[in-house]
């Protein structure tokens, strides 16, 4: 069967894996009561069956973008869905917290093998605006994975307990395993020994886990405290390091020279502060629905669901666009749409109708689906075809630092803004508004951001992009 002809079989194959990834990264959410309760153990410790899954999905990501490049796709996709699946089915058997911990960091192993080559097999599978629909769709399938986590986690927990909620996803990874071997192209985009700079790889995993700890951390730990300074000492320490050794040595592990493309390097970072603004919005919507509006989880997750539903549409349409037009446009549509409307989202209070919090959720899908289907389009077809596999490890990186600082400055801004309104003696339901007003507003800076850095990025394109062969 020729390649053409199952390539939409094989894209299924690469969005389940990544939508599984998704997943698994945020249905534990609501589900780390329960397991602090059955464990014995806080929250605080619990907390760290997210945290490790986040860390080691993130800091491989990278890594595994670069063994893309040196391997077959069709064998390190397997592996990644043998260790997603084999995690899981641990997951479901921990007795305690170290064990669940430790099996989560194998399950996010999977994982990161999954995400990191994600982009630059579809991009190798598709051309011109089919690439673009793809990418769009593949970047829309991520966000709706873990936007519908907690959901799934709700309802499963409401069945079942804790363990349950890492039961559907290992049938499915089974499946991955077989199908991805069989029908994931072997092909290795460099034909050369495999050479690989692990004590780099050391000094930047080093790096990137001090720096990702720290922010995961900051607030609870305190910004100024020793720990936190400490982290910051060793993510510049190592992070130079490796920065030195990467350009002393003829095969790096981050070709650097791929900073040079500014489509590449400011569109990394416009998707960086996408997601920087997306979730001021995300993470604290469910909270003023459900602590100011008095909503249960369940009648929250169909609130917000507008957001994944427009994202879904939104996302291939404008990716096919891109790969037709270019996405110099859509880049900025995109997050200009996403101030409009974090700046409605300021006007709320404890009267607001759910009609237009839904109306305002889907003009949030609206936006992130016009920007991510083209810029990741853009992003990846900026490359050259050996740079692929690296070049979609750092833009899954660049998805997942922005989820990550996104959450830290959120919650950090949200907590602080309260507790100071709170100090001054104002009404709790007072002090939870203003201080979600004022996180807005910064969330608003944050989608400004990204339309000067995907100005820069595709100013000099002529509103087109055109993909690699």
């Amino acid at each position: 069967m020729k390649l053409n002809n199952v390539k939409w079989v094989i894209f299924t194959i690469i969005a389940t894996g990544n939508f599984l990834g998704m997943l698994d990264s945020t249905i534990v959410n609501l589900a780390l009561y329960p397991m602090a309760r059955d464990l014995g153990v806080s929250i605080s410790l619990v907390q760290w069956v997210i945290i490790a899954y986040t860390l080691v999905l993130t800091v491989f990501l990278p890594f595994w973008g670069k063994i893309g490049d040196l391997v077959p796709k069709n064998k390190l996709y397997a592996t990644g869905f043998a260790l997603f699946a084999a995690g899981s089915f641990l997951n479901v058997c921990a007795q305690n917290l170290p064990m669940l911990i430790l099996f989560r960091c194998i399950e996010a192993l999977g994982a990161s093998i999954i995400i990191s080559n994600a982009s630059s097999v579809i991009a190798s599978l598709f051309k011109g605006k089919d690439r673009g629909k793809a990418l769009g769709l593949n970047g829309c399938i991520v966000a709706v994975g873990g936007l519908l986590g907690p959901s799934l986690g709700g309802m499963l927990l409401q069945l079942f307990n804790w363990h349950a909620i890492f039961v559907p996803a290992i049938p499915v990874a089974v499946f991955g395993i077989y199908y991805s071997y069989k029908m994931v192209p072997s092909v290795i985009a460099q034909k050369e020994k495999l050479k690989f700079d692990y004590p780099g790889f050391i000094y930047f995993t080093i790096s990137l886990f001090a720096l990702l700890l720290a922010i995961s951390e900051g607030y609870q730990w305190g910004w100024g405290s020793i720990k936190i300074l400490t982290l910051g000492v060793i993510c510049l320490g190592f992070g130079f390091l490796f920065y030195y050794r990467d350009h002393r040595i003829s095969y790096p592990m981050i070709n650097f020279n791929l900073f040079s493309i500014k489509p590449f390097t400011f569109g990394n970072l416009a998707v960086m502060t996408s997601y920087m603004a997306m979730f001021t919005n995300t993470i604290l919507l469910p909270f003023y629905l459900q602590d100011i509006l008095k909503f249960k989880p369940f009648i929250t997750a169909l609130i917000i669901l507008p957001y994944s539903v427009v994202l879904m549409i939104t996302a291939p349409l404008s990716g096919s666009a891109a790969g037709k037009y270019g996405s110099k446009y859509l880049t900025l549509a995109g997050p200009i749409v996403t101030f409009l409307a974090l700046s409605l989202f300021i006007l709320f209070d404890e009267k607001t109708p759910v009609i237009f919090i839904m109306l305002l959720s889907g003009i949030m899908g609206l936006g992130n689906g016009l920007f991510q289907s083209p810029s990741n389009t853009a992003i990846i077809s900026s490359v050259d075809k050996e740079q692929l596999g690296i070049a979609s490890g750092i833009l899954a990186l660049s998805r997942n630092m922005g989820n990550i600082l996104g959450v830290a400055i959120t919650i950090t801004l949200f907590a602080s803004f309260r507790d100071i309104f709170q100090h001054v003696g104002l009404p709790y339901n007072v002090s939870f508004l203003k201080a979600y007003r004022y996180t807005m507003a910064f969330g608003m800076f944050f989608a400004f951001l990204c339309v000067t850095l995907s100005f820069i990025a595709y100013r000099d394109n002529g509103g087109v992009v055109k993909a690699k062969k």
